[in-house]
């Protein structure tokens, strides 16, 4: 769906399909949205065009799963992460093409992020918030991943952060204590069978 931001007039759904959409992105122009489809336990990424027939396509359709898709600030590139290595690595792609993909992350990635002004790219390793300096023209070139800071209590799943319009700093989801303290005891009760029938006498018949 999608609707003006400032709560104005109704809402308007934009895909119909027989699989669940997640996680999606639009370009910077407004023309197109990039957003994940899933079939299953498989996802791919699809592409619905804001003009003409607003028909959806596939831009990744693979054995493997796809997620995630994050364009680039200047619409000339798309990140996402997948699994086809055997573990969730971030991978950039020219958008929309012609190109081959690029892998970006050295050890694991998900939920990529670009940066407001392009130049660096952001994603999750577990409970790590990875960065590294991206360039996008004339050719792509990718430095390095480092670790920005770790964090026990991010909540997993996709889209659970952003970057702030400066690049100072984050937004994000965080687990509450209550949700991290949930399963620290157990209760045991014993002989509650006994216990139900004193509560609940059967009477004979």
């Amino acid at each position: 769906y999608w609707k003006l931001a400032d709560g104005s007039g109704a809402e308007e759904r934009l895909t119909t399909s027989e699989f669940s959409p997640g996680a999606s992105s639009a370009s910077p122009d407004g023309q197109t949205l990039a957003f994940e489809n899933r079939s299953g336990s498989n996802q791919d990424i699809w592409i619905l065009p804001f003009q003409g027939e607003r028909k959806p396509r596939p831009f990744f359709q693979t054995p493997f799963s796809e997620s995630s898709p994050r364009f680039s600030s200047d619409g000339r590139w798309l990140a996402y992460s997948s699994n086809e290595s055997g573990q969730s690595e971030i991978y950039v792609q020219p958008f929309p093409g012609p190109g081959g993909k690029v892998l970006i992350s050295t050890d694991g990635g998900t939920e990529p992020i670009w940066s407001r002004n392009g130049r660096e790219l952001f994603y999750r390793n577990g409970e790590k918030m990875m960065v590294l300096d991206i360039q996008t023209q004339p050719a792509l070139k990718a430095g390095a991943p480092r670790m920005l800071f770790e964090r026990r209590s991010f909540v997993p799943g996709t889209r659970q952060y952003d970057a702030a319009p400066d690049g100072q700093g984050f937004l994000m989801t965080k687990a509450s204590e209550s949700a991290e303290t949930a399963l620290t005891q157990i209760n045991v009760v014993l002989n509650w069978f006994e216990e139900l029938q004193r509560r609940v006498p059967i009477s004979s018949r």
